[in-house]
C-alpha cells in the first residue's frame, strides 16, 4: 500500500493532476501504522516471562500468558514453514512448549496460524518468525523456566 502510494504520490508525471499526488499522499500516511505494527511484531519475543507467567507472543496484541506451574519444557521440532504464496513448503525447526495434560483449559488457544499452532496441549511456534534456534536457547528457555517455577514455589510459602 505505501509502495502504490509512493507511486501515486512521486511517480505520476506532473501533467496528472493533484487527486492521484493527494490519493498516494494519503496512502503512504495511512500504511505508517501498519508498518509500525510490522516492526513491533518483528521484535518481540515470541517467548517471555513475567510474574509467574510464561508470556507467548502468537497473535496480534497482548501475549497469552500462562501460569508458569503449566508449561512443563520447551524442545525443537519440525515442521512446514507456512511461507505464504508457496505451494511447496520448505520444512523449518520450530519451537514447542509442551504444557501440562491436568490443565485441559490450556489444550487448546486461538493463534496466528503463521506464527505458530496451540493444540492439545503444545505450543508450536514456527520458526520462520523467530530468532534462529539452536540448543543454547532451549537450554536457556528451560533453565530460565526452572528459575521462574522456583522463585514462584519460594514466594507462594513465604
Amino acid at each position: 500500500m505505501a509502495c502504490i502510494g509512493a507511486w501515486l504520490a512521486f511517480g505520476l508525471p506532473a501533467s496528472a493532476g493533484g487527486f492521484g499526488r493527494g490519493l498516494g499522499l494519503f496512502l503512504i500516511v495511512a500504511s505508517l501504522p501498519m508498518i509500525g505494527l510490522l516492526f513491533n511484531q518483528l521484535r518481540q519475543p515470541r517467548i517471555g516471562f513475567g510474574d509467574g507467567m510464561v508470556l507467548f507472543y502468537v497473535r496480534l496484541g497482548r501475549p497469552i500468558a500462562v501460569p508458569v506451574g503449566i508449561v512443563e519444557s520447551f524442545f525443537f521440532g519440525q515442521g512446514p514453514a507456512h511461507l505464504p504464496a508457496m505451494p511447496n513448503q520448505p520444512s523449518t525447526v520450530n519451537l514447542i512448549a509442551r504444557l501440562s495434560q491436568r490443565h485441559t483449559e490450556w489444550a487448546s488457544q486461538k493463534v496466528r496460524s503463521s506464527l505458530g499452532k496451540w493444540d492439545e496441549g503444545y505450543v508450536t511456534i514456527r520458526g520462520t518468525w523467530c530468532e534462529p534456534l539452536d540448543g543454547e536457547l532451549i537450554r536457556k528457555l528451560n533453565r530460565r523456566l526452572k528459575e521462574v517455577k522456583d522463585a514462584t514455589e519460594v514466594a507462594s510459602k513465604a
